[in-house]
């Protein structure tokens, strides 16, 4: 897989997308469920009320029974993205790419995977003021609406409040959510909406956005931060307390993938500085999972 730094300079959302994910697109995975596919699996006997279409003309008058052909058929589902806008998502690794970079990367190589398998893919920007949304569709103009809609993202201000997300939420559609976010809340306002979704779509997946000079406190001596959503600012010794701040890190993060698994999430985390490849093999599983 390409890094996401070669992926970035291509300056083409589409083509980084189906760089990424091609290599993930050998072999569609079928369900065991039977039907009228192309594919054929098994015969088995009629029964009242069968599709009499489906029945094997040639093997009844061979045998004086009558038998369904059954084949296995794909099984697709409305993959449902979501992407936190909120300004925390302007952090940038020290590879030059903004947490806000990596999930426009990651989540157009998942629509492309996903619309190649068949499914419905929709999209969902949480801005603070709102919502943009891009219902769940098949047809061969949603990628280009999506890709569209990501190279258009600007992250800013801080994660939608309950009234902006209430008719989000009220929407109830089977599908596999899919949350890209750094988790970054004031309380637990990511927390609830992810719940809120669990219950109305069934399954969610959150995949926990986390730059490397972040995760490895990467800064030296003495050194100014700024909380991107808030503003306030925090002068330090970076020398003399990383080794506090990565304790605390840890902690956060055993935290809060215990608490995402405990709310019935399918967590993972991903950092900014490595391939899509893990990202993706987890949708793959996961998809595969509850086909």
């Amino acid at each position: 897989m390409l890094s996401p730094e070669t992926l970035a300079a291509l300056r083409n959302l589409p083509l980084a997308a189906k760089t990424a994910a091609e290599g993930f697109l050998a072999g569609q995975h079928l369900s065991r469920r039977r039907g009228a596919g192309m594919e054929f699996s098994q015969y088995r006997p009629y029964l009242p009320g069968d599709d009499l279409r489906r029945l094997d003309w040639r093997l009844a008058a061979r045998s004086d029974r009558y038998y369904i052909r059954e084949s296995e058929v794909d099984t697709s589902l409305v993959v449902h993205l979501l992407l936190d806008a909120s300004a925390s998502m302007n952090h940038r690794d020290d590879n030059g790419l903004t947490k806000l970079d990596y999930a426009r990367l990651l989540l157009a190589a998942l629509a492309y995977l996903a619309h190649n398998q068949g499914d419905a893919v929709a999209l969902t920007v949480l801005h603070p003021a709102g919502i943009q949304h891009l219902s769940g569709q098949s047809d061969s103009r949603q990628l280009p609406r999506i890709f569209h809609a990501l190279e258009n993202v600007e992250a800013a201000g801080r994660f939608p409040g309950n009234d902006a997300l209430a008719p989000f939420t009220a929407r109830r559609q089977r599908a596999l959510i899919i949350c890209v976010s750094d988790l970054y809340e004031e309380t637990s306002e990511i927390e609830q909406l992810l719940t809120r979704l669990r219950a109305v779509s069934g399954e969610v997946m959150v995949l926990h956005t986390l730059a490397r000079n972040e995760l490895d406190f990467t800064h030296r001596g003495s050194v100014m931060f700024q909380d991107l959503e808030t503003g306030h600012t925090l002068q330090l010794d970076a020398d003399q307390q990383r080794a506090a701040y990565q304790q605390q890190l840890q902690e956060w993060l055993r935290n809060t993938a215990q608490n995402a698994r405990r709310h019935g999430f399918d967590y993972h985390e991903v950092n900014t500085s490595e391939p899509l490849d893990r990202a993706l093999r987890e949708f793959l599983r996961r998809r595969q999972s509850i086909s």
